[in-house]
């Protein structure tokens, strides 16, 4: 497999995961960004900790669906996250909902 030939696959790779989060986005409530990972969600709890004067946060999700090109299976029932990052939590509204169905941001219409 040449470099070219890897990069069409992870290009490919990632244009599914695209096309699947487009899909299943109206079944969920919130978006979390982590550092490591993307999430839809339909519960979310954000706690802050604190241990020896640091500051984590501890994010528990429900009813998930990760943003992961590599996994093959990407709902989940249950996430617990744990991190010293930043944690992004966003309630979604219907307009947010309404992605393009002509296959990507920018397409000319």
């Amino acid at each position: 497999m040449s470099a070219e030939d890897l990069e069409n696959y992870e290009t490919e790779m990632e244009l599914q995961l695209y096309r699947e989060y487009r899909d299943v986005v109206g079944l969920f409530s919130y978006v979390v960004e982590t550092e490591r990972r993307f999430y839809l969600a339909n519960q979310v709890d954000l706690q802050v900790r604190s241990a020896d004067g640091e500051v984590y946060f501890e994010v528990s999700m429900s009813d998930a669906w990760v943003w992961d090109v590599y996994r093959p299976a990407r709902f989940v029932k249950a996430v617990k996250v744990v991190t010293f990052k930043d944690v992004n939590v966003e309630e979604l509204t219907p307009n947010d909902l309404q992605l393009p169905k002509n296959g990507g941001f920018g397409s000319a219409s």
